[in-house]
């Protein structure tokens, strides 16, 4: 069931995508004829207290966000009746970074920088205004007719002000992607986004995940334990520059782990994924 205020600006087309919540369509505007996607919620299956308030957050966020960044998702408008809730954004149509990496497995460096400053600006951009996305996963990672990267689904970001604590709590997250101290209840800040873009770059570049188990469980122990490796057999041809960027986004010391703005100034960064070493053989 559509808002009557969206179905005066919008014409709804076909189903792209499914989550928990609702459905996400393409549609284009009728005075414009541009091509959006619509998020589609149906407030009848927000159960429980978190859920609605993860549906009230990603609008006000997006908001927030619009506008200010190429590689964060565009909010377009919001429309909410009685039954239901319509988030209009861009249009992403093509594969996103979980789809590539299935199909790739892994990818050479300057592709996997290519896609990674992208990502990395994004998160510092959001890290500015005080915000933590805190489910960087490549399903959230979506790209547009253009291949630009757009970080999507901010349903699970929160705040962290500009208070002298900046901490955040809850355990949230993707059980391969997340953090240690959010596993571990403690008290956290925005560098649990680094951690998650950590894992999404050594995947990129190795075709497997860093830290992984046959349940959920063994997935959260690995996480917990964060002995990070680097087989030599996956990465004998990756440089020692990646290896070392790695190192210092998957580290288990917050305080030693780099910030969005540190990453974006990495030589391996800087270079785009061009290095003149020879690739490290240990």
């Amino acid at each position: 069931m559509m808002c009557e205020s969206f179905n005066s600006e919008y014409q709804l087309c076909e189903e792209i995508g499914r989550g928990r919540f609702g459905v996400v369509y393409r549609c284009f505007s009728t005075a414009s004829g541009d091509s959006f996607a619509c998020k589609s919620i149906d407030k009848r299956l927000l159960t429980d207290a978190t859920d609605r308030d993860c549906i009230d957050k990603e609008p006000k966020i997006l908001h927030l966000l619009s506008g200010g960044h190429p590689n964060i998702l565009q909010l377009h408008n919001v429309y909410e009746d009685e039954h239901s809730i319509q988030i209009v954004t861009d249009l992403c149509d093509s594969a996103d970074l979980y789809d590539r990496l299935n199909d790739a497995r892994a990818f050479s460096e300057p592709h996997a920088a290519s896609i990674f400053q992208q990502l990395i600006s994004a998160i510092a951009y959001c890290h500015r205004l005080g915000i933590a996305h805190r489910d960087i996963k490549p399903d959230n990672i979506l790209f547009d007719s253009r291949n630009r990267l757009k970080l999507a689904d901010f349903g699970s970001a929160e705040w962290f002000g500009g208070g002298e604590t900046r901490t955040m709590t809850g355990i949230v997250g993707t059980p391969y992607y997340v953090a240690p101290e959010v596993l571990s209840g403690r008290e956290y800040n925005e560098k649990v986004d680094i951690w998650s873009a950590g894992v999404i770059l050594y995947t990129m570049l190795a075709g497997v995940l860093p830290f992984y188990g046959e349940t959920a469980s063994e997935t959260f122990q690995a996480v917990l334990r964060a002995n990070l490796r680097f087989p030599p057999r996956i990465f004998r041809s990756v440089s020692p520059e990646a290896k070392d960027l790695l190192r210092k986004m998957i580290c288990k010391d917050v305080s030693r782990r780099l910030s969005a703005e540190q990453v974006l100034r990495h030589p391996w960064v800087i270079n785009g994924g061009q290095t003149d070493s020879m690739a490290d053989l240990t």
